[in-house]
């Protein structure tokens, strides 16, 4: 089922064009970015859901499925900006359940099975396996925080950096989580100043393959800089 042509879909099925020419066939490896409350989630579904009216096998993830236990979390402590931007996620699982399979796929013509998402953060626990094949040609698109790090940018063919204002982006928090809207509180700390420190860290907008202004959710808009 086609999604209705509203500017969203529109910016997004441009977006699945050009990787289109840029990518023929086989395994494609997408990620989208941006701070939390920048709408990746919304983004990263939409553009499958074009890629799926293409005729492409298009498959999520989230590095939200890839969460370490808790007490290596907070291991820094449960305030701290490092730890959460150092020790949040685990990217070894993450590269060997799901990134390595699926792009061995695309190398061996195997139907190497794959796991969409590893653990539970939630329960603070291991999901149960569930293994997932692909066809030669497929797409898997990966959101999350953080996805421009330097031991993952060899990973991706393609990405997106969604740019929103700190203060945008903690009121859609606020809405979604509860969370205080305001920027500076002290309970958003951790997670605003360990972004601050991937921004310095990665500078992940001049890393990205594409920079979409997410301000306005229903009218995002592309973005074009030189980064000479």
């Amino acid at each position: 089922m086609r999604l209705p042509i509203t500017p969203a879909t529109t910016l997004v099925r441009g977006l699945r064009d050009e990787v289109r020419r840029r990518y023929r066939g086989g395994r494609i490896l997408i990620a989208v970015d941006g701070i939390d409350g920048a709408g990746k989630t919304t983004f990263a579904d939409t553009l499958a859901q074009v890629f799926a009216e293409d005729g492409i096998a298009a498959f999520r993830a989230s590095i939200d499925g890839f969460h370490r236990p808790r007490a290596e979390r907070y291991v820094r402590g449960r305030t701290s900006p490092e730890g959460f931007y150092r020790d949040s996620y685990d990217y070894s699982t993450f590269r060997r359940v799901l990134v390595d399979p699926f792009l061995d796929g695309a190398q061996t013509g195997a139907t190497t099975g794959f796991q969409l998402a590893a653990f539970d953060v939630s329960r603070d626990a291991p999901v149960e396996s569930e293994w997932v094949a692909a066809p030669k040609d497929a797409v898997l698109i990966v959101d999350g925080i953080f996805l421009h790090r330097q031991e993952l940018r060899g990973l991706w063919h393609w990405s997106v950096w969604l740019d929103v204002p700190d203060d945008v982006a903690t009121a859609r928090m606020a809405e979604r989580d509860g969370s205080d809207p305001d920027p500076a509180a002290a309970s958003n700390a951790r997670y605003r100043l360990g972004q601050q420190l991937y921004l310095r860290d990665a500078k992940p907008r001049s890393a990205a393959s594409v920079i979409v202004d997410n301000t306005d959710l229903a009218h995002p808009r592309r973005v074009y800089e030189d980064f000479c």
